[in-house]
């Protein structure tokens, strides 16, 4: 049975930065969850970074700062490693990671003005790692892509 990688927060847990969860409760993920295919991951946690911490924008010469303008770059350098590391310890080649963060969005971030604006296209950091390796990430937007890339 294959396993896909899962951000901790799509699963319920509070390990954004503002301490909240962003929990799904997609039919697919219901499904791998009963199935025990998940396994779980906050890059920014495992990178060393509390919970909460300040809002953090990856910036377009390749830093991480945070809204005060501390360099976190290693902390996500960190996360990003240890994501890779999980995905070769359970031979994994499909990640639903969370879409716009400065480590897991996969289609969009934020454009690191701290204004909300989108950088259409552009991924974060583990997501970046993780792709370079032949993992395919998708966002929680996109369940059933991931599904069809698992296979049953």
């Amino acid at each position: 049975m294959k396993r896909v990688l899962v951000s901790a927060c799509l699963l319920g847990e509070r390990v954004r930065f503002d301490g909240r969860e962003k929990g799904s409760h997609h039919p697919v993920l219901t499904r791998w969850l009963a199935e025990g295919r998940v396994v779980k991951v906050c890059p920014e946690v495992e990178g060393g970074l509390a919970v909460p911490r300040p809002p953090a924008e990856l910036q377009p010469d390749g830093r991480v700062l945070t809204d005060t303008g501390v360099d976190v770059s290693e902390a996500f350098t960190r996360g990003a490693a240890e994501a890779l590391r999980l995905v070769r310890e359970h031979q994994l080649e499909v990640a639903v990671l969370k879409e716009g963060s400065p480590s897991c969005g996969s289609g969009f971030i934020y454009d690191g003005t701290f204004s909300k604006t989108k950088r259409p296209g552009e991924a974060g950091e583990t997501t970046r790692l993780l792709r370079a390796h032949g993992v395919k990430v998708f966002s929680e937007l996109q369940w059933e892509e991931a599904e069809a890339q698992l296979g049953r």
